[in-house]
């Protein structure tokens, strides 16, 4: 069988769109085996379904066989790979219906993550936010760097919280719903705008208005369900 690591353009390398932000040399093997095959199946690269095929993928991406297994069972738990017995590894199916009780987390949670963060944030985490803010104000059109910019913004803003636990929770929510996202991207309307609501977030946290955080993520999460029911 031929890998299922494809990106658009034909280009198998991993450190394409969401792997780009990854600095991976600096990286337990475990911890890059994990972040590459999460962002392969986040970026439909591993697409809904298919085999998460040990061999192949340890070769091609130059990762060991105990890394890759430990990131498929943290991926499992994590709902994006499920293991059936004497049958493998796969990538789970997107169950559109889950789009909204995914939502539902989400619209509770990242107004909350805003308020903390925009609580605790330090002096150095003001000035990567304010570099983010830079991104997003000259963000281009094109599918890659909307993505990056978005998921550093989120996982950026999560960190902020300095709540391990509402970090790791907001992640795998966000996970979930960056393959909808994908799968839906070019007909979504106004994608590039979506993304550019971070910049009042960014501007929100950095001077430490914890209500406007909170009320922008919130309404960042409403916005971007709308859309999503639009086009399912």
């Amino acid at each position: 069988m031929s890998s299922a690591v494809n990106s658009p353009s034909g280009d198998s390398s991993p450190v394409d769109g969401f792997t780009g932000m990854h600095r991976t040399q600096n990286l337990s093997q475990a911890e890059r085996a994990y972040l590459t095959l999460r962002d392969l199946i986040l970026s439909l690269r591993l697409s809904p379904g298919s085999p998460v095929q040990e061999e192949p993928l340890t070769k091609e991406l130059g990762i060991g066989r105990t890394p890759f297994r430990e990131a498929v069972k943290r991926l499992q738990a994590e709902s994006l790979i499920a293991i059936y017995p004497r049958r493998g590894s796969f990538v789970t199916e997107v169950n559109i219906t889950d789009h909204a009780l995914i939502a539902d987390v989400r619209r509770q949670l990242e107004g909350h993550a805003a308020q903390r963060a925009a609580e605790r944030v330090t002096e150095a985490e003001r000035g990567e936010l304010e570099e983010l803010r830079e991104l997003v104000e000259a963000l281009p059109g094109e599918q890659a760097p909307i993505m990056d910019v978005d998921t550093r913004v989120h996982r950026t803003v999560y960190r902020c919280t300095h709540n391990g636990y509402l970090e790791n929770t907001l992640g795998q929510y966000y996970n979930l719903a960056v393959r909808i996202w994908c799968l839906f991207f070019d007909r979504l309307p106004d994608v590039t705008d979506h993304v550019v609501e971070h910049g009042e977030l960014l501007k929100a946290v950095i001077e430490g208005d914890t209500e406007r955080a909170d009320r922008i993520a919130v309404a960042h999460v409403d916005h971007f369900e709308h859309a999503i029911r639009q086009v399912i």
